[in-house]
């Protein structure tokens, strides 16, 4: 991912394209603050997983903004958070469908032998670690209790 999201700042400079030099100039800002963290705690450079989290993070944080200047009537500065949004979503994976989701919840469910809704942690774990950064796991709990209860 750290090698992507370089080429995207190289590529931007040289097209003089300032947001996007901009968002990922802070994209690499953050792992380079993940790094540091990392080193004071005795272990390595941020994985790829921990750089997924950070750009979701900020995807996550823009939105907020986004939803707050639409609020407000200020669509100048929405304009602006909603094409650092798209510009971090380029170095995402791609969301699942909302029949792929479904499928997945199935799987989870049968890979760990779930019966009822007391095993709902084990199906969203095996959800994080089977989709990272894919599933929005805010919307899909709700998903997963009613197939428990089912």
């Amino acid at each position: 991912m750290r090698e992507d999201i370089s080429e995207g700042l190289k590529q931007a400079l040289k097209a003089r394209d300032q947001r996007r030099t901009a968002t990922l100039r802070a994209i690499n800002a953050a792992v380079q603050d993940r790094d540091i963290a990392n080193r004071g705690d005795g272990k390595g450079p941020a994985t790829n997983d921990e750089v997924l989290g950070i750009i979701q993070k900020m995807v996550k944080q823009r939105e907020e903004s986004f939803a707050i200047y639409v609020g407000a009537g200020r669509a100048d500065l929405a304009t602006v958070e909603k094409e650092e949004i798209d510009i971090l979503n380029e170095f995402l994976p791609k969301p699942l469908t909302e029949e792929e989701v479904a499928a997945a919840i199935t799987a989870a469910i049968s890979a760990v032998g779930a019966e009822g809704p007391k095993d709902m942690g084990k199906v969203i774990a095996q959800l994080r670690a089977d989709y990272p950064g894919r599933i929005d796991f805010g919307k899909v709990s709700g998903q997963v209790r009613s197939s428990l209860s089912a």
